[in-house]
């Protein structure tokens, strides 16, 4: 971790001012100098108001245990300086309704198609985040769902109107709280098509039309996995997962990364947040 900005500005301008003390003064010289004002706050130098960036998302994102899986969530945080810190609430295996209400998720769908839910009572993660001790004006809120939420069945099914909907509301109610969300589409696995990797996710048209609605930007981290995939060469593969490029970036799945490739992906989503102009990136390193 460095020394944060405003503490350099703070050792270089007293250093100045002990210099400019030790000077004896010859006979007859003007007098010396006022002594040097305290820095104020706010001035050249003083350090940003720490702040949190919050994760929510499924396995590809959280931080996993042991060498593999890994999300590239847990190699997002050094990529900040030292007045961010990161909180990562993804969870393996869940899909955007299954993160906000866990088991209240029924197994039976209602005639709309849709998983039941009752009661309708956020899940811990989700009710943490929205208390007083959880998100607070300043901080933001990354968004990943879209890998789970195309089962077939319940509880992790949600159709492509009810991901919509659960989107909007993550959105409402973190900016009711004074905190800036950003939704990710869903970073894509490995699949070729000869020598060429290809898309293969759902809820990505989903992802950036409700950011459109909800005027809350979209890193298409699915476009943006695929072309770095292609960019190392990862295609043609033969189905092994545990050997050669492909080894050291994904686990032996076609789905879940290396801490190599975790710390690839995150530095995509860091790229992206420059290239796109979203506030986040004047934080990073």
């Amino acid at each position: 971790m460095g020394i944060p900005a405003r503490s350099r500005y703070l050792a270089v301008a007293a250093a100045v001012c002990a210099a400019m003390a030790a000077v004896v003064a010859p006979a007859n010289a003007a007098p010396a100098p006022a002594p040097c004002p305290a820095p104020r706050a706010g001035g050249p130098g003083a350090a940003a108001a720490p702040f949190k960036v919050w994760l929510a998302g499924d396995s590809t994102m959280a931080n996993g245990s042991g060498t593999c899986p890994v999300g590239w969530g847990r190699e997002f945080d050094r990529l900040f300086n030292d007045d961010v810190t990161v909180v990562n609430n993804a969870v393996g295996g869940r899909s955007i309704q299954t993160w906000l209400y866990e088991s209240n998720v029924k197994s039976t769908k209602d005639s709309t198609g849709e998983c039941v839910v009752s009661p309708r009572t956020y899940a811990a993660r989700w009710s943490g985040m929205l208390a007083a001790g959880g998100m607070r004006a300043g901080d933001w809120l990354i968004i990943q769902f879209g890998i789970n939420d195309g089962d077939r069945n319940c509880p992790r099914h949600v159709g492509t109107t009810r991901y919509r909907q659960l989107l909007g509301t993550m959105a409402r109610e973190a900016k009711a709280r004074g905190v800036k969300p950003v939704f990710v589409t869903p970073v894509a696995a490995i699949r070729c098509s000869g020598s060429t990797a290809v898309g293969n996710r759902g809820f990505v048209d989903e992802t950036i039309a409700q950011g459109q609605a909800d005027q809350v930007p979209v890193i298409d981290l699915h476009r943006r996995s695929v072309a770095l995939y292609n960019s190392l060469r990862l295609c043609p593969n033969d189905g092994n997962y545990s050997e050669g490029a492909v080894g050291a970036f994904f686990c032996n799945d076609h789905t879940h990364f290396e801490a190599a490739g975790a710390a690839r992906i995150a530095e995509v989503v860091a790229r992206a947040l420059r290239e796109q102009g979203i506030g986040l990136a004047s934080s990073l390193r």
